[in-house]
């Protein structure tokens, strides 16, 4: 993840996640001219038949940057706009002593060992105080995105069965290694090791965990009574939304169809979520059956929105899920697996062979693609838009965090941000975030480093602050800015390596939804300022 170290072959921001840049058709961006665009997955997203969003070969941004970067690209016209920025942000070293200063002030610790700390996406070993044998390994994917994968993952950190982890790519963005498909010759995720047992299939690991640890908080009633008829039962449930959802988020045709056939199910899974007396599906205590739901209902909030236009929650349509998920993000266990409706609807496609856009979609598309990642930003809330989240935001908290994973992993950070100016790699995969063998463009460490000091800095003292003070970051279109030569850096290629970043930030793998929409819209800051020097 962000904030660990880069290991060849890994799929995250600092471990190989990146868009091959050759040109294919690209879903036309609604953000401004100096925002990026997010790739079509190279395996054709179905994009909603006659309404969907028209497909383009480019967009405005990146024929201003083809200008700017003048013969590094071949469809530059224009002559080369020269542009320059000064290297005045506080050093790598300061930076941290800032982040120091202000996780003590709030009273946080971003860099406190994730084995002890809450649920997160960085731990490799969680033993939840427990000093005997570990006898759980979990293999899950890279990046965060399998939702079987989280399902066992929730299950354990609500369990609090000591385990350790190792992590593997999915195919859709990166090769598996020998020593696991030895193991596990599918290659499927998620897979666990129970007293060296291989165990695959999701749903065979968690009844597994719940019979061989009945003294981990047990989360399924007793075989044999009603309340388990009744789980056993939600559990088909699920199996149906599961359906619902897929063939609704896939298809092109049959969209009002596709839309009540899913509204049906979903007003099932209303009434079931109000019968025991809520929040949970069980009653007042979280169950396999909430665990099991978790991953979908999450990934259907978040896509449907973005490719049909229709919110399950913010509404107050379904006001049991409402609460639902209301009582699930109160919890440490399911926040620290939790994603963003940016990261699942860029992770779906890949995953599923396409989602199919619908008109209805492309507004609330344009906004979680960047619309909303602009300063200031706006609170959020339980009916906050484009992105429902009860818990809102913290912006001291949010931006410190954001900071933080920036520091403590800089230098592979810089060096993953400039595979945007950099090269296509020769071994593409499909996913359209990733190309694992891409090659950084390392002449523009300097300015690289630079920029995301200045970034950095702003989001510890604010945009308004810095711009005020000797750290301030100033653009010219007529001269470098005064200083030496080596203080003069060139805007292009920064602006393509802060786009490629900002735009592969991912939740939960390298931080929170708030801390990523923080460093999302500063990257933007930072582009537009260097793209619209006067």
């Amino acid at each position: 993840a962000i904030m660990q170290q880069l290991k060849p072959g890994h799929a995250s921001l600092s471990k190989g996640l990146r868009t091959n840049r050759s040109v294919v058709p690209i879903t036309t961006s609604h953000r401004s001219a100096v925002a990026s665009v997010v790739p079509a997955a190279r395996h054709p997203v179905r994009r909603g038949g006659r309404s969907g969003h028209r497909v383009v070969q480019v967009h405005a941004m990146l024929d201003k940057l083809s200008a700017m970067l003048g013969s590094k690209s071949a469809n530059a016209k224009a002559a080369p706009v020269q542009a320059w920025f000064n290297d005045a942000a506080p050093s790598w070293q300061e930076l941290e002593a800032m982040v120091k200063a202000k996780q003590a002030a709030i009273g946080v610790d971003f860099w406190a060992d994730p084995e002890q700390a809450p649920t997160n996406a960085y731990a490799l070993k969680r033993t939840f105080g427990h000093t005997g044998p570990i006898r759980v390994k979990l293999y899950r994917d890279h990046a965060a995105w399998c939702p079987y994968c989280q399902k066992v993952w929730l299950q354990l950190e609500e369990k609090r069965i000591p385990y350790v982890m190792e992590k593997i790519n999915m195919r859709c963005y990166g090769d598996k290694p020998p020593s696991f498909l030895r193991q596990v010759p599918s290659g499927l995720l998620p897979v666990l090791e129970l007293d060296g047992r291989v165990v695959t299939e999701s749903s065979v690991i968690m009844a597994l965990l719940e019979e061989a640890f009945p003294d981990h908080t047990p989360l399924m009633p007793p075989a044999g009574t009603p309340e388990r008829a009744r789980a056993d039962g939600l559990m088909r449930l699920e199996r149906r939304f599961f359906s619902d959802w897929l063939n609704w988020l896939c298809s092109d045709w049959n969209h009002a169809e596709g839309k009540a056939r899913f509204e049906a199910c979903m007003d099932a899974v209303e009434a079931e979520l109000g019968r025991a007396g809520g929040p949970f599906f069980l009653g007042g205590q979280l169950s396999l059956v909430d665990v099991t739901f978790t991953p979908m209902l999450e990934r259907a909030t978040a896509s449907l929105a973005y490719y049909k236009g229709m919110y399950m929650r913010g509404t107050g349509r379904w006001p049991n899920l409402e609460r639902w998920y209301a009582s699930m993000e109160q919890r440490p266990t399911y926040m620290g697996t939790k994603s963003d409706f940016y990261t699942h609807c860029h992770d779906l496609p890949p995953q599923l062979g396409g989602c199919a856009m619908h008109a209805d979609g492309a507004p609330v598309a344009a906004q979680i693609d960047g619309g909303a990642w602009r300063l200031p930003l706006a609170p959020l809330s339980a009916t906050s838009m484009p992105e429902p989240y009860s818990p809102g935001d913290n912006p001291q908290r949010d931006t410190a965090e954001a900071a933080a994973r920036m520091v403590r992993n800089h230098a592979a950070i810089v060096k993953f941000a400039l595979r945007g100016p950099g090269k296509p790699g020769p071994r593409p995969v499909s996913a359209p975030l990733a190309d694992p063998t891409a090659i950084a463009a390392e002449e523009w460490t300097a300015a690289g480093d630079a920029a995301l000091r200045h970034v950095v800095h702003a989001l510890l003292v604010g945009v308004e602050a810095k711009q005020v003070s000797q750290h301030a970051l100033q653009v010219t279109t007529s001269s470098p800015p005064a200083g030496s030569p080596a203080s003069a850096l060139q805007a292009a290629p920064v602006i393509a390596a802060a786009a490629y970043l900002r735009d592969r930030v991912g939740v939960p793998r390298d931080m929170s939804f708030p801390a990523a929409r923080q460093l999302r819209a500063h990257l933007t800051w930072l582009m537009e300022a260097l793209a619209g020097a006067p």
